[in-house]
């Protein structure tokens, strides 16, 4: 799509910041104005609008698009997206331990116990870990104060939540990011702990690289969407 507008600006409503594209709010994919509840937020994509050339490229507004996803999907979906992040406790990734190699399981214990730790802490919410292939049946008790941890996000922090854990694989790890224990590269990499641990021993696909690039490309995205929503 070539770049129609000139100006980008922003301004305030009692519904909330727009962006305004030669002073005409910017839609969302549903056809609704899209508001954003922070300066900082309505901002942001401004200057994602701003910074197009001369032919639009939806893959470079990556904020704009997770704004969109909020206000056209969860918004009305909340329910469903609640259930979809508990999803992960429930199959809590830092909870699934290899029972060999030694240095491995050693590995997995140093860096992983203390982020179980944390959330035991924090929430009062203490998983339990399972080795080898075993199945592990999360307490309800934990997964309930994780529940209410999850549902006390507003919709915004609800998105870039998903996003965290889809990304990490784990639920710990994106409460951790978004309360600020741990930054996006150390979710990451805690995240990666065994793929990084096969590429040490056997080599680094590049197929598997890429993937991984984009994938801390996604996190970083959600974090500063958090982040400016939040602001």
């Amino acid at each position: 799509m070539k770049r129609f507008y000139k100006d980008v600006s922003i301004d305030r409503t009692e519904d909330g910041y727009r962006v305004l594209l030669d002073g005409k709010p910017v839609k969302t994919p549903g056809r609704n104005t899209l508001f954003l509840p922070k300066s900082a937020l309505a901002e942001s994509i401004a200057r994602e609008w701003d910074d197009q050339g001369d032919d639009i490229d939806p893959v470079s507004m990556p904020l704009l698009r997770l704004a969109n996803t909020v206000q056209d999907g969860v918004a009305h979906t909340r329910p469903e997206v609640i259930a979809a992040v508990m999803r992960f406790a429930e199959h809590e990734l830092l909870c699934y331990r290899a029972s060999e190699p030694a240095e491995l399981v050693a590995r997995q214990a140093e860096v992983w116990d203390p982020m179980l730790d944390w959330a035991a802490r924090r929430y009062d919410a203490r998983l339990s870990v399972a080795k080898g292939l075993m199945s592990v049946t999360q307490p309800a008790g934990a997964l309930e104060k994780l529940r209410e941890a999850v549902a006390g996000y507003d919709n915004y922090a609800l998105a870039a939540l998903h996003v965290m854990a889809s990304v990490t694989g784990s639920l710990v790890l994106a409460l951790a990011l978004a309360d600020g224990a741990i930054s996006p590269a150390q979710a990451f990499l805690l995240s990666r702990l065994d793929e990084d641990y096969q590429a040490e021993r056997w080599g680094a696909d590049a197929e598997a690289v890429a993937r991984a690039r984009a994938l801390a490309r996604e996190m970083n995205v959600a974090t500063a969407f958090l982040a400016a929503a939040r602001d």
